[in-house]
């Protein structure tokens, strides 16, 4: 096979969607590392799947990169210190979302020094390849927090057999800019990464998509890949239309291949496997290094804050502590945001520690909050029109407010993936993502009824 030269623009344009502002201030940012803080809380619950159980216990020395947590659940991921020091507590915490979970906190001793039996895994077959996969901790770094090691097993299983593997660079959201400097500042690893995957997994096609508002990423992915020629893979770079939610797996899938996934059907029924590309990336420094998932990269940015920056942060480090290396605020936010504006979520507390999957933060004074007051909807379509998944959010609003679950069936809610196309467009301001969630929870509930 012939890695591709040059730059592949997909002719196809995915349905709906919106011209949301990009404002990637932080895109000619370079990461840099924060100091080591002097706690962090480690969640034992950073993925969808089974939470893990504690591997050690108050008073316990442990090292960074050392394994803390694992469950013998087949959807889950281990956890690990990510700094040295000792355990002083092993018990309930509070995540950003609300949900409190077990979670391990550390006192740092400020060396993060790192466990003595850290070394690279050997590799010698598929089976050895997965074990690597999840022994590294890793889970969706995009943001839906899925262990890849399951999601791998998963795509080998599906009939007909996976053969293209999308790594998802798209990074659609405003301001979040950790994808492309990872594929400015470690386009090696995202390579070896999907090297690694190619050998085991089999795909006989990659296309990496990315939007084409940032051609500094396409070029040194580019410039990577033309030093790595070779005939053993088939790469090809793919220059995306910069429309919001062009990142979505199922966008992403049909512009860069024309498969179309059917509603309440996975990537793999359709033969493809989407990889957010710092997951990606993860994979390539673990196979040489065997250093787990002990840290992440996000962006901090917004105007109530002295930014933007893009920071390499380790897991458990507290939000607050992150806002107060940036400076802390300029002046006292109006919203604080984990993730990005269209999809992430709002912070009444700033003490919660950072996971895995979480990417950005963004802090913002109330003059740039103008949507504010609610207004009845005029059945204008616009809704509609935005949606990339064809539903019917104003009737689908409705219904969840009536609490109607044959209806929501019936419309498709589940199918929602809440990018918030429906809301951005709404001249009514109405809470139409919220609406989405409450369905598909009545929904979820309904169900686990019928199960007990």
């Amino acid at each position: 096979m012939d890695i591709a030269k040059g730059l592949h623009s997909p002719l196809r344009k995915f349905r709906g969607g919106v011209p949301a502002d990009h404002q990637k201030n932080a895109a000619d940012i370079p990461l840099q590392s924060i100091p080591v803080p002097g706690t962090v809380a480690i969640a034992l619950s950073q993925s969808i799947g089974a939470p893990c159980s504690p591997l050690v216990a108050v008073g316990d020395h442990v090292y960074a990169g050392q394994k803390i947590g694992d469950s013998d659940k087949t959807i889950s991921a281990p956890v690990h210190a990510s700094v040295s020091g000792k355990v002083i507590a092993v018990g309930e915490i509070v995540l950003s979302n609300g949900i409190k979970c077990q979670g391990i906190t550390i006192e740092s001793d400020g060396k993060r020094e790192d466990c003595p039996d850290i070394s690279p895994p050997v590799i010698e077959s598929l089976e050895d390849f997965l074990n690597a996969v999840r022994e590294s901790g890793l889970v969706g770094m995009g943001g839906a927090g899925f262990p890849t090691h399951a999601k791998l097993r998963s795509a080998l299983k599906s009939e007909p057999a996976v053969d293209t593997l999308i790594i998802n660079a798209a990074e659609c959201e405003p301001y979040i800019c950790v994808d492309n400097r990872e594929c400015m500042e470690y386009p090696q690893n995202i390579i070896n990464g999907i090297r690694a995957l190619v050998q085991w997994i089999g795909f006989k096609q990659v296309i990496i998509g990315v939007e084409d508002n940032k051609p500094k990423g396409l070029e040194r992915l580019l410039n990577c890949l033309g030093e790595e020629c070779n005939a053993d893979m088939d790469i090809k770079v793919s220059s995306l239309h910069s429309r919001y939610p062009q990142g979505a797996e199922k966008m992403m899938i049909y512009v860069t291949t024309g498969r179309i996934v059917p509603i309440g059907k996975l990537p793999s029924d359709v033969g493809c496997v989407v990889m957010n590309v710092e997951t990606c990336s993860v994979i390539g420094r673990y196979l040489r290094t065997g250093r787990p998932v002990i840290s992440r990269s996000i962006t901090v940015d917004g105007d109530a804050i002295d930014g933007p920056y893009n920071l390499r942060v380790p897991i458990g480090t507290s939000i607050q502590d992150i806002i107060d290396y940036c400076g802390g605020f300029t002046e006292p936010p109006y919203k604080i945001i984990l993730g990005g504006p269209m999809m992430g979520l709002a912070l009444s507390d700033t003490t919660a520690p950072i996971c895995k999957q979480n990417n950005a933060i963004l802090a913002f004074r109330q003059t740039s909050i103008s949507r504010l007051v609610k207004w009845d909807c005029i059945r204008c379509g616009r809704c509609v029109e935005a949606c990339p998944m064809g539903l019917v959010p104003e009737k689908l609003e409705r219904y969840a407010r009536y609490r109607n679950v044959e209806k929501l069936k019936e419309l498709n809610v589940m199918a929602c993936m809440e990018c918030g196309s429906c809301a951005f467009h709404c001249p009514g301001n109405r809470s139409l993502v919220q609406y989405m969630k409450m369905g598909k929870q009545l929904i979820r509930e309904e169900a686990q009824k019928n199960v007990n």
